[in-house]
């Protein structure tokens, strides 16, 4: 999604080097002439990915094995969905208890905001790349051949399963002799350039691979990818995320036909809280971010851990304000925030 900039121009550029920017709480219903911002809170998504993996039995299956030598083949059709990926991030989510004015007043140069869409402060007197994390489309692939289309008269005639099975398994073989013929540059009329032989080797692996799925059968493949969201405002011991079963993939975190895939939060504290009494004397007087405390994650299943990492949550920690004289008039400073924690990345002045 495009970045959403949002530009507060000063109403007076007059020289004052006194006058600051102002920022204030948000006050519900009353205008403001200035810019309003919103610090975040810190979901935790999990990403999984997974394959479904549909098998369809060739027809002559069963005869795999005395024509064609090829072992364990199923005459029966199954589904079967394989985990393949498992990934972890962070996204913000707006903190309706965390929003601010960045007012405009006169003599006071109001400083460039860049906002993401729901109203995250991103970045001051700069911009910075946004874009908002998309789940990607399921894709599938199809692997069927019509190998109909390649099965001889007498193939086509015989009177029984057995006979045709044989005959298909002796043109596969009869394929294979005449690609090795062409290779060895044993036959009549080999092809002109690479190119051709190509083409002539491309047609005959095609013959040959049609031809084998009546006996081996195909597999078509779906590629599906989940997204399973938390937002902890306090520690979480392992709580089932989601559900993953071989025979249905993604199931409900409460049907148990899936294997659980547990998640735990645990803060670390490494960020000071202040107590009630600082709550009370503190005073709104510069640009607030967020300093946001780091916590363990930790996702596994029957098998064990499969996910460890400490990560930086907004709401385990507490807020801290700028001095208002960064964004004095004539002053350069930039400031962007990680838009996950409203916590500062990087500050230059």
């Amino acid at each position: 999604m495009k970045r959403n900039i949002v530009i507060a121009l000063a109403l007076l550029l007059s020289v004052c080097m006194s006058a600051q920017t102002v920022v204030t709480e948000f006050s519900p219903g009353v205008a403001a002439n200035g810019v309003n911002y919103v610090l975040p809170q810190t979901q935790l998504k999990v990403e999984a990915a997974a394959m479904k993996i549909v098998y369809t039995p060739g027809e002559f299956a069963k005869y795999a094995d005395r024509y064609l030598h090829i072992g364990g083949v199923s005459a029966e059709a199954s589904i079967l969905w394989e985990m393949t990926k498992l990934e972890v991030f962070q996204e913000g989510v707006p903190d309706t208890s965390k929003v601010f004015t960045v007012k405009m007043k006169e003599k006071t140069v109001a400083p460039m905001v860049q906002l993401t869409p729901s109203g995250i402060l991103l970045a001051v007197n700069t911009t910075v790349p946004y874009e908002e994390r998309v789940l990607p489309s399921a894709r599938s692939t199809h692997h069927r051949l019509d190998a109909r289309q390649y099965l001889t008269e007498d193939i086509l005639s015989a009177t029984s399963t057995a006979k045709m099975a044989e005959l298909a398994a002796q043109e596969i073989l009869d394929i294979r002799e005449s690609k090795n013929a062409i290779k060895r540059g044993q036959v009549e009329s080999m092809p002109k350039d690479g190119a051709s032989l190509k083409i002539v080797l491309d047609e005959l692996n095609t013959q040959e691979e049609a031809l084998t799925q009546l006996f081996v059968g195909y597999r078509d493949t779906t590629f599906l990818a989940q997204s399973f969201s938390i937002l902890p405002t306090e520690d979480v011991e392992r709580k089932v995320l989601f559900r993953f079963s071989q025979k249905l993939g993604f199931v409900d975190a409460d049907d148990m036909a899936g294997q659980p895939y547990y998640i735990t939060v645990k803060d670390q504290h490494t960020v000071v809280l202040p107590t009630e009494k600082d709550l009370q004397k503190r005073k709104i007087e510069g640009l607030v971010y967020n300093m946001p405390s780091m916590a363990s994650v930790n996702i596994s299943n029957m098998q064990g851990t499969i996910y460890e990492r400490e990560l930086p949550f907004a709401q385990f920690g507490t807020i801290d304000m700028l001095s208002p004289t960064l964004f004095n008039k004539g002053a350069t400073t930039k400031l962007t925030l990680y838009p996950a924690t409203g916590g500062i990345l990087h500050l230059e002045q």
